[in-house]
């Protein structure tokens, strides 16, 4: 879509907008929800609700559906949409093409842009806008089938089906079905599809069962049980289907709040004329521990992601669970400077009980830039840092922007983590600027071994990866992915341990759980006192907190 859609307002409050597009009619249904969706983004981890109309309804009838259903009430939960669907084909499902959920795919996206079930495309860099699209989380979606419609989908999408994915073209095979009165006989070509089966025969239910690792048969619909219970849990990340944590389960709660901040004069972002904007963010913290004095962990999610998205997918939250502190997830963080983070650490600090002393900051990718950011501007504030992923040039800022203060000589633990498979520039030996700025920290720190060397002569160079060994290194093997974390630690001239740069093989640009919970081992162990000094972190004890030395 080129423009916005026209809203239709309803009297309790809801709106829908219609479109019709190559081979697919949409409605848009966005049911009234009290969140605060304008500065917290639920987009990511919003379930992406498509009915599949047996026979195209009036916006009237399709509003009446969900909210008699309880899809509405579903969506409303994480101020997101139901999208009903229907074939532009003249004989209806019975002739509509058998990529059409590839069409519907390619017609959504997700973005920290949007507004009124409408995601807007935005070149980061030049700032230009670009086209509208239906929001919706394609790691999420769920495809409801009625008649007709489910024979579509059993006969077109229980497969594996390419199209324009998350991250560019690749598997955006459906996540979850829900199929009533099918009346052809499955034949599925992918196990890994969960189905909900209501009101099938038998038949129906065996080829399915034979067909597919998980079905859930019922007799009736209940859909507001059946995704609270079972669908909510799953999403496909690259093709790979995943069960998503409960937070209940856990002993974790997660809050939603924001605060306002005065605009500062190097904001580069969309607020940078204004003087004062809101800043969003998701506090997560272990029930039981809810009125202890806690160490904060600040959370910067990667460029286009969110604050949830960067909690659930780099499993923060696991790591949570079993350790004792308070993580703080910003939202649409590229839009706030490092001193307007100074800001919403002011407001945290009134909000919750937090341990001064041990204030970390970590992030992904553009959320790495800005932990460098706060190395750069505000390195007495935090106790230690673990950027992961990603690095500007040293002296720029995540604007691309030379940052208003560079720090020197103020010493502040650092825990940086690259993939070594990443086709953007994480790791020394895959950028100049990766190089440089290990040099940055390692100077900096006062550390024992400087880094010297030259990008264009790593032929030459001692390590493959890092160029410069560190005077330990320590490895963490990571079952789920098969990968070795190798980290080089290096030694200051205190005899402590300031500086750890770390590699994971088989790794690309994504966020990962062994990554993160040595990322909090490593900053755990340092305090920054009222004065400013810093405790903890001896080379001994880090060498013994990642156990027997590695290679």
């Amino acid at each position: 879509m080129k423009t916005m859609p026209q809203l239709m307002e309803m009297a309790d409050g809801s709106r829908i907008w219609e479109n019709q597009f190559d081979s697919f009619y949409a409605k848009v249904y966005l049911p009234k929800c009290d969140l605060p969706t304008e500065v917290i983004n639920y987009g990511f981890m919003a379930p992406y609700l498509l009915v599949f109309e047996e026979e195209r309804q009036s916006a009237a009838q399709a509003k009446q559906f969900a909210d008699i259903s309880g899809l509405a009430e579903i969506a409303a939960g994480y101020g997101s949409s139901v999208v009903f669907v229907s074939p532009t084909a003249e004989g209806g499902w019975k002739d509509a093409p058998e990529d059409l959920f590839a069409d519907i795919i390619s017609e959504t996206k997700i973005s920290q842009y949007y507004k009124d079930g409408v995601a807007i495309m935005r070149d980061r860099f030049t700032g230009a806008w670009g086209d509208v699209h239906i929001r919706g989380a394609l790691h999420r979606s769920c495809l409801y089938g009625f008649g007709a419609s489910a024979d579509f989908i059993v006969q077109n999408c229980l497969k594996t089906i390419e199209g324009d994915g998350l991250y560019g073209k690749g598997d955006i095979t459906p996540v979850v079905c829900v199929l009533q009165n099918v009346s052809v006989t499955p034949q599925p070509h992918r196990r890994d599809i969960p189905v909900i089966s209501i009101g099938n025969s038998e038949e129906i239910n065996r080829a399915l069962k034979d067909g597919l690792d998980t079905v859930w048969v019922k007799e009736t619909p209940d859909y507001t049980q059946d995704f609270s219970s079972f669908i909510k849990y799953y999403r496909r990340m690259v093709g790979n289907l995943e069960k998503e944590a409960d937070l209940e389960q856990l002993g974790l709660y997660a809050e939603a709040g924001f605060c306002e901040v005065a605009t500062s004069l190097d904001n580069n972002g969309d607020d940078k004329d204004t003087t004062v904007h809101k800043i969003g963010y998701v506090t997560y913290g272990r029930k039981e521990l809810r009125e202890e004095k806690l160490p904060l962990v600040l959370c910067f999610h990667g460029g286009g992601d969110s604050a949830m998205c960067m909690v659930t997918l780099a499993e923060w939250h696991k790591v949570l669970a079993e350790n004792a502190f308070l993580l703080v997830s910003i939202e649409n963080h590229m839009n706030s400077t490092a001193t307007e983070v100074m800001g919403l650490l002011s407001h945290l600090k009134e909000k919750y009980r937090i341990d001064e002393t041990r204030i970390y900051s970590t992030g992904f990718s553009m959320g790495g830039c800005k932990s460098w950011d706060l190395f750069q501007e505000y390195p007495q504030v935090f106790a230690a840092v673990a950027p992961m992923d990603a690095t500007f040039e040293v002296g720029m800022n995540v604007f691309a922007q030379p940052s208003p203060k560079v720090n020197q000589d103020t010493i502040l633990p650092v825990f940086y983590v690259g993939g070594e498979d990443s086709p953007l520039p994480e790791l020394p030996f895959q950028a100049e600027k990766c190089l440089d700025r290990m040099a940055y920290v390692l100077k900096v720190n006062r550390a024992l071994a400087q880094c010297e060397l030259k990008f264009g002569q790593k032929e030459a160079w001692e390590d493959p990866i890092m160029g410069l060994k560190g005077d330990a290194i320590c490895t963490s093997f990571d079952p789920e992915k098969g990968s070795l974390l190798t980290m080089h630690l290096f030694e200051s001239e205190n005899g402590c341990c300031y500086s750890i740069f770390a590699s994971a093989s088989r790794q690309k640009h994504e966020m990962r759980r062994n990554n993160c919970s040595n990322a909090w081992k490593y900053m755990s162990q340092f305090r920054r006192l009222e004065d400013g000094q810093l405790t903890g972190g001896t080379m001994e004890e880090i060498k013994q907190l990642y156990g027997k030395e590695g290679m």
